[in-house]
C-alpha cells in the first residue's frame, strides 16, 4: 500500500470526534505522523487508539481560545514531531440557543472565540515556520453557513463560520509567495457530535443522508496528495440530498 504523506507531520485540532478525526484518519492511514490536539484528553486517547496503523496518532489537549495553549500544542509537537507540514483547524461549536432574539453574549463570544479565534492562533503560530520552509499547507474546515447564511446554523455559528472563510481566504492570497496553499473546505450536513446541540433532535432518518465524518477526510486526502503546484482555495462537500431550512 503506498503512502503517498509518508515523512509529513500533521497537527489536527478539534481531532476527539467528528470531521476532525475524521480527516485525521485519512491522513495517517497515508502515511503521516497525526497529531490529534482538542480540549478532552480523554477523547482524544480514545480517538487515538482507533487507528491502529504506523505511526501512531499523537494526543495533546489544547483551548484553542486560549493563544497560550495554541503556543504550547505547537511548541509541544516541533519537540516531539518536527516541522508541521500540515495543520487542520477543524476545531468547532454551536450553541442549542442559536437565533439573534436568543443568543447571549457570552454564547456570541464563546462561538466566534472558538470557531475563528481559534483557527487564527493556530494559524499565526505555525505560519513563521511554514514561511521559512516555503512550504505548507492549511485546511481550514469552515462550513456552508460560512458562504451563505442559514438559520439553521444561528446567527453566532455563521458569523464566526463566516470569519474564519474571509481568515483563509485573505491569509492564501499573502502567504501564496512563501510556497504555502490554505484551503477552506466547506461541507453540508455532517453526522457529528455538533448535531447534539441542535434547537431540535434530529431524526435517524436525516442522519441516514447526511455526510460522514469519512467522506471529509477523503477530500482533505485528495487536497494534500496534491504537488506543491497545486492550489485549491476551496471546496464544497455537499449531502447528495441536502435541506437548505
Amino acid at each position: 500500500m503506498t503512502q503517498p504523506l509518508a515523512g509529513k507531520n500533521v497537527v489536527v485540532t478539534g481531532g476527539g470526534t467528528g470531521i476532525g478525526f475524521g480527516i485525521a484518519k485519512a491522513l495517517a492511514e497515508a502515511g503521516a505522523q497525526v497529531a490529534l490536539a482538542g480540549r478532552r484528553v480523554e477523547k482524544l486517547q480514545e480517538a487515538a487508539a482507533q487507528f491502529t496503523g504506523e505511526p501512531t496518532m499523537l494526543t495533546h489537549a489544547v483551548d484553542v481560545s486560549d493563544l497560550k495553549s495554541v503556543e504550547a500544542l505547537f511548541g509541544w509537537a516541533g519537540e516531539t514531531m518536527g516541522d508541521i507540514h500540515i495543520l487542520v483547524n477543524s476545531a468547532g461549536i454551536n450553541i442549542p440557543k442559536r437565533s439573534m432574539a436568543e443568543t447571549s453574549p457570552e454564547n456570541w463570544e464563546k462561538v466566534l472565540q472558538i470557531n475563528a479565534t481559534g483557527a487564527f492562533y493556530c494559524m499565526h503560530t505555525v505560519l513563521p515556520q511554514m514561511r521559512e520552509r516555503e512550504d505548507g499547507l492549511i485546511l481550514n474546515v469552515s462550513s456552508i453557513a460560512g458562504k451563505r447564511a442559514l438559520l439553521l446554523g444561528g446567527v453566532a455559528y455563521c458569523a464566526s463560520k463566516f470569519a474564519m472563510t474571509a481568515l483563509g481566504s485573505t491569509a492564501a492570497l499573502e502567504e501564496q509567495q512563501h510556497g504555502i496553499r490554505i484551503t477552506n473546505i466547506y461541507p453540508g450536513e455532517v453526522e457529528t457530535p455538533i448535531l447534539d446541540n441542535r434547537p431540535a433532535p434530529v431524526s435517524a432518518e436525516r442522519r441516514s443522508k447526511m455526510l460522514q465524518p469519512e467522506d471529509l477526510g477523503a477530500a482533505a486526502l485528495m487536497i494534500a496528495c496534491l504537488p506543491p503546484r497545486a492550489h485549491i482555495p476551496e471546496i464544497v462537500v455537499k449531502p447528495t440530498v441536502q435541506d437548505w431550512a
